[in-house]
């Protein structure tokens, strides 16, 4: 994408008319241009409401919660380049969750990251409301140096938005993105731990840490207690294009017996539809060797070897037991099940480096660039 200036009186014809407000800020939506706004594969579709399903899907396809927690913003982010001082943010928050064991920055909060040119995504900020906060007006970037620079924004793991827009400093720029390393995005399918429960903040998921650091998109499909195996979701997953998609639903089938009944019929859905899609399949990281655990990793274990068998070499088992690592495992979650941020942190590392080989194997239209 190109480096020059981009003047903000003409970025949308919406917001032509905006004038600098009394704050010496002025605010854009983030559904418009310039921003790049990620997390939502049915945007369009969707009459570009905040929603991670397809709207069509109704309970006849999906279970209800699911349906409910796509209004979640889990894994949605905004993206842009500034050279303002200050980055604000204005938001309606909307369908809040208050939990006891989660952090309200990580649940409804916003955090932000910044990249000076050639550097990394450095964590930057973080906006936390208050119990039952709706209306957001605050800082949610800081560039003392006026340096341009790329933001990325993430938006609530466990509540939703009715609007956001950025504010920048009058007389500031205002630009897109520049475009990912890796051009599609990489879908996690699961449960609340792939939602993001219970990290301290939005960026500290794990499978934001990972999409960082390949610098991907990333389509969030984690639903607390909802994520079955329905295969109108497979089907739904099958018609995206994607580098890479992670298979994490184990905790939320409800019992061995659905695990064995919709694991494999999942994959082969999403495998037929896209034979060169690497898949990723991981058991749950709550590991703790009783009977049923171990049946439902061998039902996850038993879907990557028949495909390996069947010739298939874009597929992946991660063990779950081996996702805390052997050292202080026990430090890892905030209630024996849901990661904090430790537990995050080593889902992230025992995951890169098998994410990695599966984006070098991935389709040539994938590639990194």
């Amino acid at each position: 994408m190109s480096r020059e200036t981009t003047d903000i009186s003409k970025i949308d014809q919406n917001f032509a008319a905006r004038k600098v407000e009394e704050n010496g800020f002025t605010y854009f939506d983030v559904r418009n241009s310039p921003f790049s706004l990620e997390g939502l594969p049915w945007f369009e579709e969707n009459g570009r409401a905040f929603y991670r399903f397809p709207k069509p899907l109704t309970e006849k396809d999906v279970n209800a919660g699911a349906l409910f927690l796509s209004n979640h913003t889990a894994g949605v982010c905004v993206r842009f380049r500034s050279d303002s001082p200050e980055i604000m943010i204005r938001s309606k928050l909307a369908f809040g969750s208050d939990m006891n064991h989660m952090p309200r920055a990580g649940s409804c909060g916003f955090d932000s990251y910044r990249k000076l040119q050639g550097g990394q995504l450095l964590y930057n900020k973080t906006f936390q409301p208050n119990p039952g906060q709706v209306d957001v007006l605050a800082p949610i970037g800081s560039n003392p140096d006026k340096s341009l620079c790329e933001w990325l924004v993430n938006f609530p793991l466990y509540g939703g938005v009715e609007s956001v827009e950025i504010g920048i400093k009058e007389g500031a720029s205002l630009l897109p993105p520049f475009s990912h390393k890796v051009k599609e995005p990489v879908l996690f399918y699961g449960s609340s731990i792939t939602q993001g429960g219970c990290a301290s903040r939005p960026g500290n998921a794990y499978t934001s840490m990972l999409c960082r650091k390949v610098d991907a998109p990333q389509i969030n499909l984690g639903f607390s207690g909802s994520g079955k195996g329905e295969t109108a979701v497979a089907r739904a997953i099958a018609g995206l294009e994607l580098s890479a998609f992670v298979m994490d639903y184990d905790h939320n089938a409800p019992n061995p017996e659905h695990l064995q009944n919709t694991h494999e019929v999942f994959f082969r859905i999403i495998r037929e539809a896209q034979p060169e899609l690497p898949v990723v399949f991981l058991s749950k990281c709550d590991f703790y060797g009783t009977e049923p655990e171990v049946q439902r990793r061998e039902i996850i274990r038993s879907t990557y070897e028949k495909a390996v068998k069947a010739g298939d070499r874009n597929v992946y088992f991660i063990d779950g037991a081996t996702l805390f690592g052997g050292k202080m495992r026990d430090a890892c979650t905030v209630d024996g099940c849901h990661p904090n941020d430790l537990g995050f942190y080593r889902m992230y590392k025992h995951t890169l480096p098998i994410l990695k080989l599966a984006l070098q194997n991935a389709p040539e239209r994938n590639k990194t660039r």
